[in-house]
């Protein structure tokens, strides 16, 4: 005769089924997605960082004069400007890889901003200001679309 009744001492001493089963939902291959803008936030980041020493140290470096430029500033507040965005940019990206609801909207806001500060910035540097637009808008991209997921697979950390 089997012990099936619930209250027996052997079926106390049994794990339920509820605690082996895992209900947490397998993350899917979109996480790649939104390691990657994680990832590129950080290039990202670090290219403003660099573009803006750039111009705090080196004015004669870009090709063209302040006159030239979108908005009318000198290279000392282009410079700031880049660099306090890098580090925006990395530390938004350092929540986003950690899973954190804000580091995924921080990184569509600075996203977005950084093409506006890029497409302000291309008469100085095309090449550079193209690329990094085109980086911004794949980080956007991702972000967009399965952000959610990186929070999810985060769970067991």
């Amino acid at each position: 005769m089997s012990d099936t009744n619930p209250a027996s001492p052997a079926a106390r001493h049994l794990p339920p089924q509820a605690a082996t089963e895992r209900s947490d939902p397998e993350p899917t291959a979109w996480v790649g997605w939104i390691v990657f803008a994680g990832i590129m936030m950080i290039v990202i980041g670090g290219l403003h960082i660099f573009q803006g020493l750039v111009a705090l140290f080196d004015d004669d470096y870009y090709q063209v004069g302040n006159n030239g430029l979108t908005i009318h500033v000198n290279y000392n507040a282009w410079g700031w400007t880049h660099v306090i965005f890098g580090v925006l940019v990395c530390a938004a990206a350092i929540g986003l890889l950690a899973g954190q609801l804000w580091g995924r909207i921080a990184g569509v806001v600075l996203a977005v901003l950084s093409i506006l500060v890029n497409v302000a910035f291309l008469a100085a540097y095309p090449i550079w200001s193209t690329i990094v637009i085109a980086i911004d808008i794949l980080v956007i991209w991702a972000l967009t679309v399965h952000g959610r997921e990186v929070r999810d697979s985060n769970a067991g950390w």
